[in-house]
């Protein structure tokens, strides 16, 4: 079981607000899981991948992929209050879910 969390690196985001993002991509993911899976996921450690993306168009490619896949998403959108001007899509959270069903839509991404 993992998670993976797509970030865009087309915005440059400094490390705090990355991980920032990041996190509230896990979360909102693992808020939306099946418990069951979240539990299988938690008592194996809880890994989680981060990987790159070019913008938010391949951002918008992978989550379609993970949906037909009927995988769990959460695409986090940042408010535009701190670091850009107005509100930003930054990340796509893909899972907990099995590492097999994952790795046939990202296995291509590079890791941050």
């Amino acid at each position: 079981m993992k998670q993976v969390i797509l970030v865009r690196q087309d915005l440059k985001m400094p490390k705090g607000k990355m991980s920032a993002q990041v996190s509230h991509g896990s979360v909102e993911a693992v808020l939306k899981s099946n418990k069951e899976k979240v539990e299988e996921w938690r008592s194996e450690g809880m890994k989680k991948v981060i990987l790159k993306v070019k913008d938010e168009n391949e951002l918008f490619e992978y989550k379609k992929l993970a949906e037909r896949e009927k995988l769990t998403t959460a695409l986090i959108k940042d408010a535009g209050l701190t670091e850009f001007k107005e509100p930003t899509i930054t990340c796509l959270a893909i899972g907990p879910d099995s590492e097999e069903k994952i790795n046939k839509i990202t296995k291509n991404l590079k890791l941050i």
